[in-house]
């Protein structure tokens, strides 16, 4: 079942430049999805250092867990990810289906299966069948290219109703790199990294160690900072590759996150990218809600209590049915365990101060506020008024379309 664009897709993509040391092409395997791609293919034919990020669920997927095992080495040459079907809930049959996927993966590259990554998305619990990637995988290696990250992004869609891309340049010594990447997500999007599936990749010299690092402090504030409807997933994976390529341009290798803080700021601001574009394509959105929490006792207490007003489904229809009834706000403040002072608390919507002193503000004007509420983008800050702890996330809101889509997920 295909949806619209939604209403909030870019208005047109960036020029994705080719990374120098990956090589992409995409196929038709039907794995669910008829006459459109469905597998990905990700060539590093020299071993790139790789770092990753995965799902908090209790019970991940079986390619969660077969990158896991494989990050320990810290280095990559082959990334293999199929939509349709998650490879989730599948027992022995998903640990084979895996295991089958690596193989071919690495007969078609001529690598090690400890040199493969694997993600898979779409229905949870329906084995996955792996003989399927067998017969593309080495013609694809064949027609790999490097200028290909859209129809990348395209492959890896499920719900998704367009592909989310992003591209960043920063500067290592003096030497410019170049970071890509692309990123697929509607639904079951939760802030428990990682929330979706991302694969980025840089053309600089960095070592595993200090990529893992610097990912695991770039996901706070981007993908563990979004949620569409406070599900996560089983199968949630962001991994980030560096192909080495830069050294022959005269990047010196960077021996610590220190040396790396202006690639660190590029690429906090490509993962914030590419979660912004997840939210604003969750199943069914009309509108992006920013929920920014100040005055908290610690930035750890804003973000939950951010969340559980990001989270609650009536704060959500309020949005979609353009009703700035901020009661439901206080609701979710109040509901969040977190420490709150009712009397303290300021609410607005956009510039519009709706709350104040734990009362409606004095000058509260219905016009004013129904004006914001008609907006695509709705910014809502709640100040508690206890300390100096903030924190913002992003969510949408929740209309008819959400339940119509996951009603008929599986048919």
């Amino acid at each position: 079942m295909s949806h619209a664009v939604s209403p909030l897709a870019p208005k047109s993509y960036p020029d994705m430049p080719a990374i120098d040391g990956v090589r992409m092409a995409t196929a038709e395997a039907g794995i669910k999805y008829r006459n459109r791609t469905d597998v990905l293919l990700m060539v590093f034919d020299e071993p790139a250092s790789v770092a990753g990020v995965f799902t908090r669920s209790r019970c991940p997927s079986a390619p969660v867990d077969f990158c896991r095992a494989n990050l320990a080495a810290g280095t990559a040459r082959a990334v293999v990810v199929n939509s349709g079907n998650a490879n989730a809930f599948t027992g022995r049959k998903g640990r084979e289906a895996t295991a089958l996927t690596a193989q071919s993966a690495a007969a078609a590259v001529g690598c090690a299966t400890s040199e493969v990554f694997l993600a898979s998305t779409g229905v949870i619990g329906e084995p996955l069948d792996a003989t399927k990637f067998a017969g593309v995988l080495g013609d694809m290696n064949g027609r790999a290219a490097g200028d290909f990250w859209l129809d990348a992004a395209r492959a890896i869609m499920t719900t998704d109703t367009y592909p989310k891309v992003a591209t960043r340049t920063a500067e290592i010594g003096g030497v410019t790199v170049a970071i890509n990447g692309i990123a697929k997500g509607a639904g079951m999007i939760a802030p428990d990294m990682a929330t979706m599936l991302s694969f980025v990749v840089t053309d600089a010299d960095i070592p595993a160690p200090v990529l893992q690092d610097l990912l695991a402090r770039g996901v706070g504030p981007s993908f563990n900072a979004v949620t569409v409807d406070s599900d996560t997933s089983t199968s949630d994976t962001l991994l980030l590759f560096a192909t080495g390529a830069a050294r022959r341009r005269g990047q010196a290798s960077v021996a610590s996150t220190a040396d790396a803080e202006a690639f660190a700021t590029a690429l906090n601001d490509l993962l914030r990218d590419l979660a912004l574009q997840v939210v604003r394509d969750g199943e069914g959105a009309r509108k992006m809600i920013a929920v920014t929490v100040t005055g908290a006792e610690s930035d750890a207490s804003a973000k939950r209590i951010a969340l559980s007003i990001a989270n609650s489904p009536l704060v959500k229809t309020a949005v979609a049915g353009e009703d700035a009834n901020w009661g439901r706000v206080v609701m979710a403040v109040g509901k969040a365990g977190e420490p709150a002072d009712r009397d303290r608390l300021k609410i607005w919507f956009g510039d519009v101060r709706v709350a104040v002193d734990g009362e409606r503000d004095p000058s509260y004007s219905e016009d004013a506020t129904s004006n914001v509420m008609k907006q695509q983008d709705i910014p809502v800050r709640v100040d508690l008024g206890l300390g100096q702890g903030a924190a913002t996330v992003w969510t949408c809101d929740l209309t008819k379309e959400y339940v119509e889509i996951n009603g008929d997920y599986r048919s």
